[in-house]
C-alpha cells in the first residue's frame, strides 16, 4: 500500500528551474518518508545538484512547491534549511584545516558554549567528545584537521551535519574517498540514524551500494523525474536503463590494443614505510590496471613516478633511458602526465573552460614576446572538449559550473594536449556516473590503440578487471600479485588484496 500524504517527511512538488538557456528542472518531484534512506541518482546533469541546492535555498524555483515535516518551506539560505531540521554533508570536504575537529564541528554555534563573553574550550571539546563516542568514531577532539586524512575528514563532516539533531541529512557521495571498512563504518551510522527516525538522501554513483543500503531510489534524468520505487523491486539492469535511458551492455569497454615496446620502467622504488622495493613496467597500447585498498601505496607510488613525492631510492627508465625526475615539470618533459585522484588539485574552479584545458600547455600558446595566441588555445580547446564530447555551454565557462563528469574529462584534456607518452590516471571515475564512466572507458581504449601506455588506479575492481591487460595488486606498500587479462576474477582479486 502507498503511503499517504502525510505520511512524508519531504515532499518537492512539480519544481522547475530555469537558468539562461537551460531547462535545468522541469517538473521535478522528490518524495521522502521519515527514517527513510533515500536514493537521488541520475548521471552528472540530471539535476540533483540543483534540486538539493533549491532544497537548501541557495537557488529559488521558478515554479513547484516544497513541503517539510508537512509545512510549506521557502527556505532563503542553506542556514534556514539547518535551522528547520536540514542537513548536508557535501561531496567536496568543506572544513577549515588549521581549526581542531571540535571548532569544526561547532563552528558558528560558540554562544552555546560562551558564559559572559567568555568561551568555555573544555565545554566545546567535551560535547564534541560525547557526540564522536555516540557515533563511534575515534577522533581526538583536539586534532587538527589538517593532519587528518581524507575520510577522517569525511566523519569530521558527518559528526558536524548529526550535531545540529536534524529530521534529514543530505549525503552526496559520501563514500567516495572511503575503505572498505570505512564504507561498512558509515553504513552503519547511517542505519542507526534511520533507525532513530532521521531520514537520509543518498546521493551516489556506486550503484552496487545503493542496493545495499538504500530502501528507495528516486531517479532523474536530463533535469525530469524518471521515476521513485522500492529499490528491492528494481533489478540493476532496469536502474542503469532508468539513469541513462539506454541499456548498457558492456559497463566496461574494451578494445583491442596492438602492446610494442616499454614505455615506462621502474626498478625497485621505495620511499620510507610508505612503498618497499616496487618494480614494474608498462608497454605503448597497455592499460595497466593498479588495485589496492585505500592506504595500500598505490597513489603514493604514481606520485613518486610523477615527481610529486620523493623517492629514497630506485631507477626510473623512459623508453629505456635511466631518467631523474624531481618534479611534475620533469616528469612532464619526459613525456608523462598524472590525473589526481582529488579533481580540486586538477582544475583551477574560477578560471573558464578553456584555460584550465590549456594551463599544462600554456607555453604552446603564446608568442615569442609572451602574448597570448586566442585564436591557436581557442583552436587547441576546442578539439579536445569536442574529442572527450565535454558538454559546456561555451569554453568560457567557469568550469567549476560544469557536472563532475565533464569537470574530469577536461581534467584529462588538459594532460592530452601535452602529448604524453605514458597517462597516469588515479580514479579517473570516481564521483561520475554509469554514462561518463563509459565514455572514460572508451577514451581509455582509444589512447591504448593510438599507443599510448596508460597506467589505471582504481578502488573498483569490476574497472580494473574490465578494461586492464594485465593488473597489479598493491598490499601494505609492496607489489602482492600479477595478473593477466581473464585469469583472476574479482574474489580472487579481493583475496590477494585482503591478503586472505
Amino acid at each position: 500500500m502507498m503511503p499517504v500524504e502525510q505520511d512524508y517527511l519531504l515532499q518537492m512538488r512539480g519544481i522547475v528551474k530555469l537558468f539562461p538557456g537551460v531547462r535545468a528542472l522541469d517538473d521535478v518531484e522528490l518524495k521522502v518518508r521519515p527514517g527513510e534512506i533515500h536514493a537521488l541518482i541520475g548521471e552528472n546533469g540530471a539535476g540533483k545538484s540543483t534540486l538539493m541546492n533549491i532544497l537548501l535555498g541557495i537557488f529559488p524555483p521558478d515554479a513547484g512547491e516544497i513541503l517539510f515535516m508537512g509545512k510549506k518551506a521557502t527556505f532563503k539560505n542553506p542556514h534556514g534549511a539547518l535551522a528547520s531540521g536540514i542537513s548536508m554533508i557535501h561531496q567536496e570536504i568543506n572544513l577549515i584545516p588549521s581549526m581542531s575537529v571540535a571548532e569544526n564541528i561547532w563552528i558558528g554555534r560558540e554562544k552555546r558554549f560562551s558564559r559572559c563573553g567568555f568561551l568555555n574550550l573544555k565545554a566545546r571539546y567535551r560535547a564534541a567528545a560525547e557526540l564522536l563516542k555516540r557515533l563511534g568514531i575515534k577522533l581526538s577532539p583536539q586534532a587538527l584537521v589538517q593532519s587528518l586524512n581524507l575520510a577522517n575528514m569525511q566523519l569530521v563532516e558527518l559528526a558536524r551535519a548529526v550535531s545540529y539533531d536534524p529530521r534529514l541529512i543530505i549525503m552526496d557521495e559520501p563514500t567516495s574517498s572511503l575503505s572498505e571498512n570505512e564504507i561498512h563504518f558509515l553504513y552503519r551510522i547511517i542505519r542507526e540514524l534511520s533507525d532513530g527516525g532521521t531520514a537520509v538522501i543518498f546521493i551516489s554513483h556506486k550503484l552496487e551500494e545503493i542496493y545495499k543500503i538504500c530502501d528507495t531510489v528516486t531517479v532523474l534524468r536530463d533535469g525530469r523525474f524518471i521515476s521513485r520505487c522500492p529499490v528491492s523491486e528494481l533489478p540493476m539492469d532496469e536502474l542503469i536503463n532508468r539513469i541513462a535511458g539506454r541499456t548498457i551492455t558492456e559497463m566496461f569497454h574494451k578494445e583491442e590494443a596492438e602492446i610494442h615496446d616499454v614505455a615506462l620502467e621502474v626498478r625497485s622504488l621505495s620511499s620510507g614505510k610508505t612503498f618497499q622495493d616496487i618494480s614494474f613496467s608498462v608497454r605503448q597500447g597497455e592499460i595497466l590496471g593498479f588495485c589496492g585498498l585505500v592506504g595500500a601505496g598505490r597513489t603514493e607510488i604514481m606520485r613518486a613516478v610523477f615527481g610529486i613525492d620523493p623517492l629514497d631510492s630506485g631507477d626510473i627508465f623512459i623508453r629505456g633511458r635511466k631518467v631523474r625526475i624531481r618534479s611534475p615539470r620533469e616528469a612532464i618533459r619526459l613525456g608523462i602526465a598524472m590525473v589526481t585522484e582529488d579533481r580540486r588539485s586538477g582544475l583551477i574552479p574560477i578560471l573558464s573552460v578553456r584555460q584550465n584545458i590549456t594551463l599544462a600547455s600554456f607555453k604552446a600558446y603564446c608568442s615569442t614576446l609572451g602574448f597570448i595566441l586566442t585564436a591557436k588555445e581557442n583552436q587547441a580547446a576546442r578539439g579536445k572538449t569536442d574529442q572527450l564530447a565535454i558538454k559546456a555551454r561555451s569554453l568560457n565557462q567557469v568550469i567549476a559550473s560544469l557536472s563532475g563528469g565533464n569537470q574530469q574529462k577536461a581534467i584529462v584534456a588538459k594532460w592530452l594536449l601535452t602529448n604524453p607518452q605514458v597517462l597516469i590516471l588515479d580514479e579517473p571515475t570516481r564521483g561520475i556516473d554509469v554514462g561518463s564512466k563509459n565514455e572514460i572507458h572508451r577514451l581509455i581504449s582509444q589512447l591504448a590503440r593510438q599507443g599510448m601506455a596508460v597506467i589505471l588506479i582504481s578502488s573498483e575492481m569490476p574497472e580494473i578487471l574490465g578494461i586492464s591487460d594485465r593488473i597489479l595488486a598493491i598490499r601494505n606498500g609492496a607489489l602482492a600479485g600479477e595478473f593477466q587479462r581473464g585469469s583472476v576474477n574479482q574474489e580472487e582479486l579481493a583475496r590477494c588484496l585482503f591478503g586472505a
